[in-house]
């Protein structure tokens, strides 16, 4: 996939890649964004705006969600029952990924809430002015443990289909996967042809639909510059480099060395993943790389079966970019609140935002919605909410991005975890 040209001419332009043709709808979204801005309030309207160009990404993330429920549920049937997978199989597999998703979203915590400490980018920064409508209004939607483990219970599949509930459609693929092993031979077969067919089909519409993300990013990046400016860099800017900061620490100090413990070929990885990892990141979006994704980690050799599984649960379970930013950002509130948490409170803290971030995913602005209620929780101001949300777009982009890279890693490092215990 990564060699396909991207619409247009001949010549060079048929030799460029589609990370080509996304690095480089990415540079003119930007220029539009700035040559083009939001109209000032009070003023007559531009002719054209930058955020015209919101159709695009819409249409694009629209076709994208087209694509995800029958691309879980054909992958992860097939998976299952086309393997002869019984539920032992499945149950030690999602045993070994939620204690290593476990592990490594905790460490996300300790690197954000040591590097919020440590720089400090809430200091000096004036909450008092700031509307706290938006943060009472996402306090409101209360996230608990059990109301997120009833959640992953679907009580319609076309429910579930129709929100794009990912962690429900994965719930009623395993349980329908297993049921499928279990039936007769002529229902068996006729099923998995059925399924094995479908998922063929939508890999083929995954490449064609993917043809349109130059557009879809490049129409997504000029409205994020055209509406916040470029002007959004420098403001609450020690902020954003705190996160960005602690990402690349995450990376550097947690993901690279799990890869390399599990002995996963670093460079191959990351010619896997750049391309999901570029459209994760541009659009701010985890749906919007997770086709590609499937493919990318399929072709990195990871078996149907373990990326159907382990991908999709990850993006609910194991949101490692997400977590980091939830421990960056309520410290800041505090910080630019002047109020002094001690260690055994904000520890206290990160283990409320550890717990009630899981399966939320699908939530509408989930990170503003967990990060919200514990403000409310903690007693802290939620003005904090709508400074954040003036930035939010920037940091969304990168812990969007990095929660895509350590989903790929987890297939990657439960095929290798399998691999060493014969189990494969």
């Amino acid at each position: 996939m990564s060699s396909t040209a991207a619409p247009g001419g001949g010549g060079i332009f048929r030799r460029l890649s589609l990370t080509h043709w996304i690095f480089i709808s990415m540079v003119i979204g930007v220029v539009v964004g700035v040559a083009f801005p939001d109209g000032v309030p009070g003023q007559p309207a531009p002719v054209f705006q930058a955020a015209s160009l919101k159709v695009l990404s819409t249409i694009f993330l629209r076709m994208i969600k087209l694509l995800i429920v029958p691309l879980i549920f054909s992958t992860l049937v097939v998976g299952i029952a086309g393997h002869g997978d019984d539920m032992k199989r499945v149950g030690k597999l999602a045993l070994r990924s939620i204690i290593y998703f476990e592990i490594v979203t905790t460490l996300a915590l300790v690197i954000g809430l040591t590097a919020v400490n440590l720089i400090r980018p809430g200091d000096g920064v004036n909450i008092t002015g700031a509307s706290a409508a938006v943060g009472n209004d996402l306090a409101q939607k209360h996230v608990t443990l059990t109301g997120v483990l009833e959640h992953v219970v679907p009580q319609s599949f076309f429910e579930a289909a129709a929100n794009n509930e990912v962690l429900q459609i994965v719930f009623f693929s395993v349980l329908f996967g297993v049921a499928l092993s279990r039936a007769g031979s002529k229902s068996k077969l006729t099923m998995l042809g059925f399924c094995e067919s479908l998922s063929e089909i939508m890999f083929k519409l995954t490449d064609l639909v993917m043809k349109f993300a130059p557009f879809g990013i490049g129409g997504a990046i000029a409205v994020t510059v055209g509406t916040s400016g470029i002007g959004v860099l420098r403001h609450l800017g020690l902020l954003i480099i705190t996160l960005y900061a602690a990402l690349i620490v995450f990376v550097v100090a947690v993901l690279v060395p799990v890869a390399l413990l599990a002995r996963i070929p670093i460079g191959k990885f990351w010619r896997a993943v750049k391309e999901p990892w570029l459209i994760a990141f541009s659009t701010a979006s985890s749906e919007a790389a997770l086709p590609r994704a499937f493919e990318a980690m399929e072709q990195f050799g990871v078996p149907r079966r373990i990326v159907a599984f382990v991908l999709p649960t990850g993006y609910s379970f194991n949101l490692d970019g997400s977590t980091l930013y939830l421990a960056v950002a309520s410290v800041f509130v505090a910080q630019a609140a002047g109020v002094e948490m001690t260690l055994k409170t904000q520890l206290l803290m990160m283990l409320t935002l550890m717990l009630t971030s899981k399966g939320v995913a699908a939530v509408p602005r989930a990170g503003l919605v967990i990060l919200s209620g514990a403000l409310s929780q903690f007693n802290l101001p939620l003005e904090g909410v709508a400074v954040i949300l003036g930035v939010d777009a920037v940091m969304d982009m990168a812990r969007t991005s990095i929660n895509l890279v350590g989903n790929c890693l987890a297939t990657a490092v439960m095929d290798r975890w399998e691999t060493v215990r014969g189990e494969r």
